[in-house]
């Protein structure tokens, strides 16, 4: 009823307007994902177009990475009892993901600030020595190392 028949739509949109199917069930709603979600097709992105030379999405490359700020947040804005709270809230809800995410997540929060990530992986009861081995890693390598079976 009121969906595509040949090609069913594969993205995380969810609670639109007359929404009938199981709108995305308990699935994440977000991507890079390791339980088997949509991926973004490059084969179906839009295609170049002129401007004054051409114009197309591709990476940003600005210096900043995804890290820098959320560590000087943690570390020059956030008071103590504000860190305090952050890391224990941190831990009671990251506590009943499977242990493959909580590592993955971890070294992020490590990326972010040393004590930042040593304090969530020590809430966690995990090895700090892993969180740091895992966050030296690309992403792509993270995701691999922590992978269901690995």
């Amino acid at each position: 009823m009121n969906a595509p028949k040949n090609a069913p739509e594969t993205s995380y949109q969810r609670d639109g307007f007359m929404r009938f199917d199981e709108n995305g069930g308990g699935g994440p709603n977000y991507w890079p994902n390791s339980f088997g979600g949509p991926e973004p097709d490059p084969a179906v992105s839009e295609p170049p177009f002129e401007v004054s030379d051409l114009a197309a999405r591709t990476p940003y490359p600005h210096p900043n990475d995804d890290f820098q700020q959320a560590g000087v947040l943690y570390r020059k804005v956030m008071t103590d009892e504000d860190r305090d709270h952050l890391i224990g809230n941190i831990v009671d809800h990251l506590g009943g993901a499977q242990k493959r995410i909580q590592l993955r997540q971890t070294a992020i929060f490590y990326k972010a600030d040393l004590e930042y990530g040593t304090r969530v992986a020590e809430g966690l009861g995990l090895d700090v020595k892993e969180i740091k081995r895992l966050a030296e890693m690309s992403q792509d390598d993270r995701a691999k190392a922590t992978a269901e079976g690995a």
